[in-house]
């Protein structure tokens, strides 16, 4: 049996990730702060960890690699959000979200590089549009998602040698947690909780097109028709996309 590594596992995306992978016959194991309404199964462990600790991080990836025969795919979910002008937000808010969002991805790559490599695995990176585009009011979640895939991207070539695979999904508008962003006063926010998204995808339907893309061995795999559009727009003229994203945001 496979095994699947998923960080940020309690979140919709990860859940999403989970069940979809189960019923293709994998074990999971997901990785979040808080488990306690993740059920544990034969096919399901959930462990607690908080990723931005290197020593926990790797303690857990420890107690996985010596459970589990092999490591197959790790899947890089945890994250973050902060959502204001840069001119109200601060230095702290700025390192939070690279902490979760970029340094506990790099911790936990290198803690299964071996593993990945026995296996001749997958590293998949779940990023953003803001990953590739600009977004407005996100400046510290674009510089995020901007340094995963520049990580990842490099990675890929590192790996390829080893037979190992390097994916990165870039979804537009998740909708996890509607109506429930937890905001903190320092603008950092859970994921999929923004108001101001469009055309929101359901945590599955981005599972099966993260997962198809995958199956597809497509490096780089945009989620949802806005990730698509803007993956084309963005490549065909930077400025035109700009643009057209200040545009809709002069409109609201």
């Amino acid at each position: 049996m496979k095994t699947a590594v998923i960080s940020g596992g309690a979140g919709g995306l990860g859940r999403a990730l989970s069940t979809a992978l189960q019923a293709r016959d994998w074990r999971v194991v997901l990785i979040d702060l808080d488990i306690s309404g993740l059920e544990q199964s034969e096919t399901q462990i959930a462990m607690a960890c908080d990723l931005t600790r290197p020593d926990a991080l790797r303690a857990t990836a420890d107690q996985i690699m010596e459970r589990c025969d092999s490591i197959d795919m790790v899947i890089y979910n945890a994250g973050i959000t902060h959502i204001g002008g840069f001119d109200h937000s601060d230095d702290d808010s700025h390192r939070k979200v690279f902490e979760i969002n970029y340094f506990a991805a790099v911790a936990m790559a290198r803690a299964f590089l071996p593993a990945i490599r026995q296996a001749q695995g997958t590293h998949l990176a779940i990023s953003s549009v803001a990953g590739f585009t600009p977004l407005f009011h996100r400046t510290a979640y674009a510089a995020s998602k901007h340094a995963l895939e520049g990580f990842f991207k490099s990675l890929r070539s590192e790996e390829r040698p080893h037979g190992v695979r390097v994916h990165i999904a870039a979804p537009s508008f998740v909708a996890t947690n509607i109506g429930n962003d937890q905001r903190q006063a320092d603008g950092t926010a859970r994921p999929g909780s923004a108001t101001d998204g469009v055309d929101y995808m359901t945590p599955k339907d981005a599972v099966d097109e993260i997962l198809r893309g995958v199956d597809r061995n497509r490096s780089m795999i945009p989620v949802g028709r806005i990730a698509r559009a803007a993956w084309w727009v963005n490549r065909l003229s930077p400025d035109l996309y700009q643009r057209l994203m200040e545009r809709k945001i002069d409109g609201h």
